[in-house]
């Protein structure tokens, strides 16, 4: 059997999952500088404080970039090639790579905005995915209106 593997549930990994698994996408903020982070650590990479909490995103963004998988290097992926592993610019600022679950890889664009959405996999977890949201306009933090 071709199991598709799963995140590992240690450490801050298992708390940023633990959100994930009751529908709610969060990234750690500095609590000093009140800058976003993602993938979730100790320290702030702006400030260096070591003091943060886990806020709520706004589970909205913009395609950054994306590659296209062909041949996917492990077999419980193989029957979804070609697939699109995509890189999203949240709201926040944050950049978090994942799969745009309504659109095939050609119909995907730079500046396309998504939304979050949860694909349950076990009682404990729920991968974050995201949707076309059509329509939609993104204002990214560089300032200008996306459409």
């Amino acid at each position: 059997m071709n199991a598709r593997p799963l995140p590992r549930l240690q450490g801050l990994t298992r708390e940023f999952y633990a959100w994930c698994a009751r529908g709610q996408l969060r990234f750690q903020r500095c609590a000093a500088c009140d800058a976003w982070r993602h993938v979730p650590r100790e320290m702030c990479a702006r400030c260096g404080s070591l003091e943060w909490r886990w806020e709520k995103s706004a589970g909205t963004g913009q395609v950054y970039t994306w590659t296209t998988v062909e041949r996917p290097m492990h077999p419980a992926f193989a029957g979804d090639a070609p697939y699109a592993v995509v890189v999203v610019e949240m709201a926040e600022g944050v950049r978090f790579a994942s799969t745009v679950t309504n659109c095939p890889p050609e119909r995907l664009r730079i500046g396309m905005p998504v939304r979050v959405v949860f694909e349950r996999r076990t009682r404990e977890i729920a991968l974050p995915r995201f949707v076309r949201a059509d329509g939609a306009q993104q204002r990214g933090p560089w300032g200008r209106t996306r459409p």
